[in-house]
């Protein structure tokens, strides 16, 4: 008699379980929170919020076409093709996908809300991404107007700064009070000494119109020492950096925040700055940074000459030797429009292939700096590689030109023009770097 009541039980229990459907607050939203809404919730670039239950609701259908179609979340890195792995994937998995669909499916139920869910929210801080508020908010010294006339524009915006001292930095952010406006933003940090006035050139410069970088001119007397260079793109966040590892932010100098403003179709306004988050942690290591391509390092050994003609694929490579054995902690590969697949490697001395990134279908909408979990170690001597393919034919559907024109490339950073970059983040090589987490954060 007990058997055939424990039998009964386990049955009714199984019954119960499979009957079970997914629900909104209990396994839907902790994916939505921690794969979307950092970039879909207020002050951020996507066009509309996906915080509330009636948020995802309204907009179920094209979650499910946008996920099983792997367009969201946006990530366009082959991660299978790294010798590392990548610790900023924002890629579903296919158990996230199937809980969403399931759901959907459903008719959608909202369930109870639940303070463990509803938590990853309250980590979210307004004005950051970050775990915490700022220690330092660098801003531009007034709001700038983008005129509504459909015209992209390149402005060079100067931020000075003077600390009581120096300060060692945890993590960097790109703040904006209009990111639905920008394309890109890049800084770049100089530490520049007590004899030269930081005021005394313009709060910004226009380079949109014309060949000439008046930027280069008017801010050249600045430009001693660049300590750090970072930026953002839409999906992107903050930087940080793992326990022990990081830069130092000079007691004075200035930001020189370079905005690639989209065409817009009304007038917008814009102030954009920088988040700088300190930590009193001694830094033992220094990341360095270095611009390999076009507007960089080598730039004169892309190979065969940079420029693309109408009506054909081009395919282009650079050379690079490593002079020294280091420690890749991350790479941000950059092109434009024409941009069709990129790929950058190493080769060792012993002949070993040291996978970086391959991207085998560009997108110009989403570009980022992927990070490592571990770093990547390329010996000294090793060839860094980059191989990059452009297609400016009128089968490119995001050619800006119709019908395809002759593009040049090089530093130019218009729309319409073409670069073929790689900006890199590493460490100089220390012994048992093969084992450093660079999740480790502090």
């Amino acid at each position: 008699m007990k058997f055939y009541i424990a039998v009964l039980l386990l049955l009714i229990k199984t019954s119960f379980t499979f009957g079970q459907k997914e629900t909104f607050f209990k396994n839907v939203a902790p994916i939505i929170y921690n794969k979307c809404a950092p970039c879909h919730r207020p002050g951020e670039a996507a066009p509309f919020n996906l915080i509330s239950y009636e948020d995802v609701v309204k907009r179920a259908s094209f979650i499910k076409d946008v996920i099983n179609t792997g367009y969201m979340p946006p990530w366009r890195a082959d991660s299978h093709y790294t010798s590392s792995s990548f610790s900023n994937v924002r890629m579903l998995t296919a158990a996230e996908k199937k809980t969403i669909n399931n759901w959907i499916d459903s008719k959608m139920p909202k369930g109870h809300e639940i303070k463990s869910t509803t938590d990853i929210l309250n980590k979210y801080h307004e004005g950051t991404r970050y775990s915490r508020q700022p220690d330092a908010v660098l801003s531009v010294s007034k709001p700038f107007q983008v005129k509504g006339d459909n015209a992209e524009r390149f402005i060079v915006f100067k931020i000075p700064f003077e600390f009581d001292k120096a300060q060692n930095v945890e993590a960097i952010e790109f703040i904006s009070k209009n990111k639905k406006v920008i394309h890109h933003a890049n800084f770049a940090i100089y530490d520049v000494p007590d004899a030269i006035s930081t005021t005394s050139q313009p709060d910004f410069i226009n380079n949109t119109v014309g060949e000439s970088d008046e930027s280069q001119i008017a801010y050249a007397p600045l430009k001693t020492n660049m300590v750090y260079y970072g930026g953002w793109i839409p999906g992107t966040g903050y930087e940080s950096y793992p326990k022990d590892i990081g830069w130092t932010m000079p007691k004075r100098g200035v930001i020189l925040l370079t905005i690639h403003y989209a065409p817009v179709g009304k007038d917008e306004i814009d102030l954009s700055g920088v988040n700088f988050f300190f930590t009193t942690t001694p830094i033992k290591r220094v990341i360095d940074v270095i611009n390999f391509g076009s507007g960089g390092v080598a730039e004169e050994e892309i190979t065969p000459y940079f420029m693309i003609p109408a009506d054909s694929v081009r395919k282009f490579t650079l050379v690079v030797s490593n002079p020294e054995k280091q420690s890749i902690i991350a790479v941000w590969p950059h092109m434009h429009l024409l941009g069709k697949s990129f790929k950058a490697y190493a080769i060792t001395p012993q002949k070993d292939t040291l996978k970086l990134i391959s991207i085998p279908d560009w997108d110009f909408n989403w570009q980022e700096l992927y990070t490592y979990k571990k770093p990547i170690i390329v010996p000294e001597g090793s060839r860094l590689i980059v191989e990059a393919v452009y297609d400016n034919t009128k089968n490119n559907p995001k050619n800006p030109s119709n019908p395809p024109k002759m593009v040049f490339g090089g530093g130019e950073m218009k729309t319409k023009d073409e670069m073929m970059t790689m900006l890199l983040l590493y460490l100089p090589y220390k012994e048992d770097d093969e084992n450093l987490n660079l999740e480790d954060q502090k």
